[in-house]
C-alpha cells in the first residue's frame, strides 16, 4: 500500500488531470456519474503509474486544458467516459 504522501500527490494528479480534460470529478459524483469508490480506485491506479514526474510536466504543459490525457495515463478511460465519449 503507498504511503500517504504518495497518495496524496496521486489523488492531486487525478485532480489536475480531470480539471484539465474539462471533468469536474466533484461534480460527477453529485450527479451520480461516477462515485467515490471509482475516484479512490483512480488514484489508486494512479499510484502503479511509472511516470508521475512526466505527468507533473505534461500537466504543467497543458494548464489552458487538452482533449485527451497522455497516452500512458491508467484513468485515460474513466476521463473518457466521464468527459461524454465512448472508449473503444
Amino acid at each position: 500500500m503507498p504511503d500517504g504522501n504518495r497518495i496524496k500527490h496521486h489523488a492531486d494528479l487525478v485532480d489536475r488531470m480531470a480539471g484539465t480534460l474539462g471533468v469536474d470529478l466533484e461534480e460527477a459524483v453529485l450527479r451520480g456519474r461516477t462515485d467515490m469508490d471509482e475516484v479512490t480506485d483512480a488514484v489508486l491506479a494512479c499510484t502503479g503509474c511509472s511516470c508521475p514526474e512526466a505527468c507533473d510536466v505534461w500537466l504543467s504543459e497543458h494548464r489552458e486544458g487538452a482533449d485527451n490525457p497522455p497516452g500512458y495515463c491508467r484513468n485515460a478511460d474513466l476521463f473518457s467516459l466521464l468527459q461524454g465519449r465512448q472508449t473503444s
